[in-house]
Formats: structure tokens, C-alpha cells, sequence
């Protein structure tokens, strides 16, 4: 009767010890495909190593402090860092925030990264002169409003899988979902008063 009882407790907490364990995995895995940024639905999909590649590339000519918007497992900040950029990500998520710092650390790029759990829409991008965004289109009309009112205009912006509504990119490159798109705030401030002008004239 007593080695009866025991094993009943020691099947309860073995069943305790899974429950617990699937509670865990369910507690990790969850926000790693539920929307990072609420205020729209943006889902977290991890960029392609092609797009990855398509980004570093046109951030070639380009130094100084970048921010990715909607940092999601820390993929791009890592590789920007790994070319000599100063790189933060801005992620609602905390959870894919501290894999991403977890990762930096891991692939020796924790001194030049920082990564953040904020709301994009609460945060200014004004010290930033390379940003890059993956965003969804029910986002981008208000993100491109928001970002000509903080950045300065020697910024560059790279917009991964969906273009801006208004801006006109300064270059292109990649196919499909891998496309970037390329904007200069220069250029785009430029355009826009060029289309208001002869209107005005």
C-alpha cells in the first residue's frame, strides 16, 4: 500500500513536471509568431539570408548608427554590426528581444548592439541615419509620415518586402519577397516639392 502511494506521487509529479514544462515551451514559443508591433498586424517572419544580403548591400557606401524597426530575432542589428555599424533594434516583443541579445552575445557583436522592447510608435528615430524597416502595408503610409517628420535628411531608409505609398525609391534590388527599397530622405523631400511646385507656381 505505501509503495502504491508513491507511485502515485511520483506519477503526479512526473504529469506536474510535463504540464509545467509544456507551459514553459508554450510561454516561449507563442510570441515568436504572434504580432510584435500591436497597433497593426505584424507578425514576426524571419528575413531570408537573401534579404539579409540585399540590405548590407545597399548600406555599403554608409556608416554610422542604424536602427531596424520591428527587430524581430535580432538578424539584421547582428549582421550590420558584424560591418562595423552601431546597430539597435526597436521590438515589441520581449521575448524575441532577448534571444536577439542572447544572439548578439553569442555571435560577438554585444558591445556594438542594443536592443530595446518599445512600441515603434513611441520612440523617435532623429538620431538614426540608416534605417531599416519590414513592415506590412496597412503600416507604411503612416510610418513614411512619422519618419519624414523625425529624420534627417542625409538618412537612408531600406524597406524590406513592402515599399513606402508616396516616396519614390532611390534604388532597388532583389526579387519577390527579397525585395529592398531604397530611400534617401533627400531625395524624397526633394521629389515631393518638386510635385508641389508647378502646382503652387
Amino acid at each position: 500500500e505505501t509503495g502504491t502511494k508513491r507511485r502515485r506521487s511520483w506519477g503526479l509529479m512526473v504529469i506536474a513536471g510535463i504540464g509545467g514544462t509544456l507551459v514553459a515551451l508554450y510561454a516561449v514559443a507563442t510570441p515568436f509568431v504572434t504580432p510584435g508591433l500591436r497597433r497593426v498586424c505584424l507578425p514576426f517572419v524571419p528575413a531570408t539570408s537573401t534579404q539579409i544580403q540585399n540590405v548590407l548591400k545597399m548600406l555599403e557606401s554608409r556608416s554610422g548608427s542604424l536602427v531596424d524597426i520591428g527587430s524581430g530575432d535580432g538578424r539584421i542589428v547582428i549582421a550590420a554590426a558584424k560591418k562595423g555599424f552601431k546597430a539597435v533594434g526597436y521590438e515589441l516583443n520581449p521575448w524575441l528581444v532577448w534571444y536577439s541579445r542572447y544572439s548578439a552575445w553569442r555571435n560577438g557583436v554585444h558591445q556594438n548592439t542594443n536592443f530595446y522592447i518599445s512600441d515603434l510608435w513611441k520612440v523617435s528615430f532623429s538620431r538614426y541615419t540608416n534605417v531599416v524597416i519590414f513592415g506590412v502595408p496597412q503600416m507604411m503610409a503612416e510610418l513614411e509620415k512619422k519618419l519624414e517628420e523625425e529624420l534627417d535628411c542625409n538618412t537612408r531608409i531600406i524597406a524590406c518586402r513592402f515599399p513606402f505609398p508616396c516616396w519614390v525609391p532611390d534604388h532597388t534590388t532583389g526579387e519577390g519577397i527579397d525585395t529592398v527599397w531604397v530611400y534617401d530622405v533627400k531625395h524624397s523631400r526633394e521629389t515631393k516639392i518638386s510635385k508641389v511646385t508647378p502646382e503652387n507656381s
